[in-house]
Formats: structure tokens, C-alpha cells, sequence
């Protein structure tokens, strides 16, 4: 009899979207049963109040039940819910994660930013040794996590809070943000990403929905998976053409992600100066396949090796 293939699944709380992945797992490899993802406005609420208040736990909740039940319906051995930048913030984190342990049997781990940038590199890399330097930057709503690692070297994270909400918010209040909004937003990027992470990658990749759905509104479209300045570009000029609604409908994006892009475009392109390339990778993989990785790979210690576990390892 042919053993059945491990199932692990993982839920990323984020600022903009709360986002289940279940998949069978081979090895290093990971072949996804379910990928999908809800918008909530998690860190928009924070932002507004300070907390999520019992309405939105709520809400909160009855997804993390729906994907629970998927979950453990597919067969995943482990389901590990990772709270993220609101919930760090949110004045009732404490709530939120007893009120969501208590209904779905599971507990809430909330994340540092070191935890999130590691996981997010062992899902860019697929948990495989790394061989060349390479920065992994995942812009959130909120913040944005950066993790780099070179050969034999030692992996290296941490958090800015840079992300396509916050800015948005501060200084692009129009829809679509005028070009005057728009420098303020590219100001703004570059003096915050004077604290970021030290690095001279090889290869820089970014993950999260901002670099796939950028790709959305370009010519190229997602078939190809790298994002340069010509596209950044291209992809300003689509996005300030029209109120985000009808870019929503034009290209298939999400309308709440679509208010938001003009400012990841910023943070990209904020992103490319920062570093010094022309160009960065788009990885469709992130946190939660890292956290499906290192849950199969380690156990429930996989939060103690983390730092290890970034570095990748050999079957």
C-alpha cells in the first residue's frame, strides 16, 4: 500500500487579508489543495482604533472556524495560525487569541517580525540550502519583513513599518492619488527605507499580494514573474488613470487590494533604488509554505530553530 501524502496547512493573519493554504507535501515540495484569502482590513481597523473590537473579532473568528474545518476536512495533520503585524499592535490581542482558540481549537501564534521574515524566506527557497545571497521582502498593509542570507552565512531579519496601508493612509487620500500624492508616498518610502535591513543581494524577491498583482496591470501580465522600473512605471500609469474600482474590474484585482496598489508601486520602485537593481523576482511562495515546511520538518519546535531552519536544509 502507497503511504497517502502528509497535509499541512497554515492561516497568515495580515493587515490586509487573512489567507488559508493547505497542501500536500513531498519532501521539499508543496502542491497546494487549497489557496485562498479574504479581506478583512485587520490593520486598517488597528490604525483607526487601536483594537478590533468585538465585531470584528467576531468576523475574525468565523473565518478562522470556516478554515479550520477545511483544514482538518483535507486531512492536515497540523494547522498553524500566524498572527501578524495587527495583531501585535491590536490592544485586544489577548481576546483575539483566547476567543479564537476557544472556537476553533486552535491557538494564534503571534509572530515577531524576525519569525515572519524567516518563515517567509524558507518559503521563497522551499526550505533548499541557500547558494547566493538573497533578500526576501514581503510588503505588507502595515509593515514589510526582510530576511537575507548568503552562502554559509548567517540569516539575518527584521521589520520596517513600511507598508501599502499605512502609506496610503498618510499621505495618498484620493482616488487615484495625484502625482502630488504620489511623490510624497516615493518621500516618504525612501526615508523610512534608510532603517532597513543591510544587504548587497544577488537576488531580491519579493512576496505578498503588491508584487503579484502589480504584475496584474502590466502588459506583461503574471507570465512573467519579475517586476523591473520600465513596469513600475507602467503600472503607476495604469493605476492613476482611473478610480480604483474600475482597475479593480479591468484587471481582476481585488477592489480593496487595487486602492492600495499605487502605493505598493511606490514601495517597490522605493524598494529597487534602496538596493540598487533594476530588478526584482515575484515569488508566489511565502510565509505560509515556509510555515508548512518548518511545522513537517521540526515539530512543534520549530519556533526554537527558526534561525536555523532559515538557512535551509537537505532531506
Amino acid at each position: 500500500m502507497t503511504d497517502r501524502p502528509a497535509v499541512g496547512a497554515s492561516v497568515d493573519l495580515g493587515s490586509n487579508s487573512v489567507h488559508l493554504l493547505v497542501a500536500t507535501l513531498d519532501g521539499h515540495e508543496l502542491r497546494p489543495l487549497v489557496d485562498e484569502s479574504v479581506f478583512l482590513g485587520l490593520g486598517a481597523a488597528v490604525d483607526e482604533q487601536g483594537h478590533l473590537g468585538a465585531a470584528r473579532r467576531a468576523e475574525l473568528v468565523e473565518t478562522l472556524l470556516g478554515y479550520a474545518t477545511t483544514a482538518t476536512q483535507l486531512g492536515a495533520g497540523r494547522l498553524t495560525l500566524m498572527g501578524t503585524e495587527p495583531i501585535r499592535r491590536a490592544a485586544d490581542a489577548a481576546l483575539i487569541v483566547a476567543e479564537v482558540e476557544r472556537a476553533t481549537g486552535f491557538s494564534v501564534l503571534v509572530l515577531s517580525h524576525e519569525e515572519e521574515a524567516y518563515l517567509t524566506l524558507v518559503g521563497v527557497t522551499a526550505g533548499q540550502p541557500v547558494v547566493h545571497e538573497t533578500l526576501v521582502v514581503d510588503i505588507g498593509g502595515g509593515s514589510s519583513e526582510f530576511c537575507a542570507v548568503a552562502k554559509g552565512g548567517i540569516a539575518r531579519a527584521a521589520g520596517l513599518g513600511l507598508g501599502s496601508n499605512r502609506i496610503s493612509q498618510r499621505f495618498a487620500p484620493h482616488d487615484p492619488p495625484t502625482a502630488d500624492q504620489l511623490a510624497s508616498m516615493s518621500a516618504a518610502a525612501d526615508a523610512i527605507l534608510l532603517d532597513a535591513l543591510p544587504a548587497d543581494p544577488t537576488d531580491l524577491v519579493l512576496v505578498g499580494g503588491t508584487a503579484s498583482n502589480l504584475l496584474k496591470v502590466t502588459a506583461a501580465g503574471s507570465s512573467d514573474p519579475v517586476v523591473t522600473r520600465e513596469r513600475v512605471a507602467e503600472a503607476l500609469a495604469v493605476l492613476i488613470a482611473r478610480p480604483a474600482a474600475e482597475t479593480a474590474e479591468r484587471f481582476l484585482v481585488n477592489p480593496t487590494r487595487a486602492r492600495l496598489l499605487p502605493a505598493g508601486a511606490v514601495i517597490v520602485d522605493a524598494l529597487m533604488r534602496r538596493y540598487g537593481v533594476s530588478e526584482v523576482r515575484v515569488s508566489e511562495a511565502g510565509m505560509r509554505e515556509g510555515a508548512i515546511l518548518v511545522t513537517q520538518h521540526a515539530g512543534r519546535a520549530w519556533r526554537d530553530r527558526l534561525a536555523e531552519l532559515a538557512h535551509g536544509w537537505r532531506e
